[in-house]
């Protein structure tokens, strides 16, 4: 009997909304009072240097997805191209950031819609994904074009604030200094907001012709996120002086509240809790299918790699991921979920880098000189991070590492 497939349905159009969907979240509504703390004024040129990075991160991404069209992402181009220790790294980083990161941006739309009750809102929006994303990925790419466009009129709200604030707004306080390590720190932290590009490539099952649609939607759709940061990155810097910036909890309803428009400042609270739902929609799906993809080599327990027959989906893999982010929903504040995951993401994507160093010259579509430059940018930014988040995130990483040689062990007794 033949094992059910994922099924291709993902147009080229459908790939670039699912990544920016995966991107345009929490990051936008959130990133900028820390990125202000870290760099002051300069946090433009950290988010560049963001932005930068995730490109090279994305054309690693594109043209390892495109001879390797299956669900997993780095698990899988990190086994065929390095070894199967490093892949094994690549899948338990991303499982373990990503559904850390599920949690932040759920307890992150919880806070925004009803903080008094942000646990309990944030486990509804979890299951109401979970529902959609059982009824398939197109419905998936429907809802997420209707997520980013509620996103898109909120971030218009914000923008046009900007051009009405009241003057003793822009004239409060001074700005931050900052240095070096400060700049790399933001753009580390700024890394959180462009995360989710490479969400395409783990949907490589699902995606109509891949190896052409793969590498066409993942710079588009961070081409046009990075567009849209740094829009807002501006009309944040010309809202208020950083000082005020990295004080606030929200500074985008910080914009409107204090300008003209302030009557709308609930649109914005509203927009952020959707953006983060957005988000969500497609995360939890892409972590079900790299939990597909470490079961199917026995990496984790066949249990997983199960594929309904009826509808196409991992639907135990997806099931399970969002039960668990539910329970860490539950148990980790927002900024502990926020630091499990940066260490994890930045090695995954540095192990991408690492095999797309190993394409042929006639596999390679970019040149070989920016994978380098991904790879040493996301060590860079890994250890510019908190010191806590350093020792947090790699003892998380190192803890995967023991578990899959225990299993190696009782397979070979076996």
């Amino acid at each position: 009997m033949t094992t059910p497939g994922l099924r291709r349905q993902l147009t080229p159009a459908d790939a670039v909304v699912v990544g920016v969907g995966s991107m345009v979240g929490a990051g936008v509504f959130t990133v900028w009072a820390p990125a202000a703390a870290a760099a002051g004024s300069w946090m433009i040129l950290s988010l560049l240097i963001a932005g930068v990075i995730a490109l090279c991160n994305a054309t690693s991404s594109a043209q390892l997805a495109a001879h390797h069209p299956e669900s997993g992402g780095t698990y899988v181009y990190g086994r065929e191209r390095l070894s199967p220790f490093w892949g094994h790294v690549a899948g338990w980083g991303f499982i373990v950031g990503k559904t850390a990161s599920c949690a932040a941006m759920a307890l992150t739309a919880g806070n925004y819609v009803w903080p008094e009750r942000s646990h309990s809102i944030a486990t509804v929006a979890v299951v109401l994904i979970a529902v959609i994303n059982l009824g398939g990925l197109s419905r998936t790419a429907l809802v997420t074009r209707l997520v980013l466009a509620v996103t898109a009129a909120t971030l218009i709200v914000v923008v046009a604030s900007s051009t009405v604030l009241e003057p003793s707004v822009q004239q409060a306080n001074t700005s931050l200094d900052t240095n070096v390590y400060g700049i790399l720190q933001a753009a580390g932290l700024m890394f959180f907001a462009f995360a989710g590009y490479a969400r395409i490539a783990t949907f490589g099952e699902e995606v109509i012709e891949p190896e052409r649609t793969i590498p066409w939607a993942i710079p588009r759709a961070l081409g046009a996120v990075l567009a849209l940061y740094l829009v807002i990155a501006l009309v944040v810097l010309i809202s208020a002086p950083t000082s005020v910036i990295s004080a606030l909890v929200a500074p985008l309803s910080f914009i409107v509240e204090s300008s003209a428009l302030s009557g709308m400042s609930w649109l914005v609270a509203i927009g952020a809790g959707i953006a983060c739902f957005g988000v969500l929609l497609n995360l939890i799906p892409g972590v079900a299918r790299t939990t597909l993809a470490l079961a199917r080599r026995h990496e984790l327990p066949a249990w997983f790699s199960v594929v309904s027959e009826q509808r196409g989906l991992p639907i135990r893999a997806e099931l399970t991921v969002v039960v668990v982010v539910i329970v860490l929903i539950h148990t980790v504040s927002l900024t502990s979920a926020l630091s499990l995951s940066g260490v994890a993401v930045l090695t995954y994507y540095a192990i991408t880098n690492a095999s797309a160093l190993r394409l042929t010259a006639t596999e390679r579509l970019w040149p070989r000189w920016i994978a380098w430059l991904g790879l040493v940018g996301c060590v860079v930014l890994a250890l510019a991070l908190p010191w806590r988040v350093l020792v947090s995130g790699s003892a998380v990483l190192v803890i995967g590492i023991a578990a899959r040689g225990v299993t190696a062990r009782r397979i070979a007794s076996h």
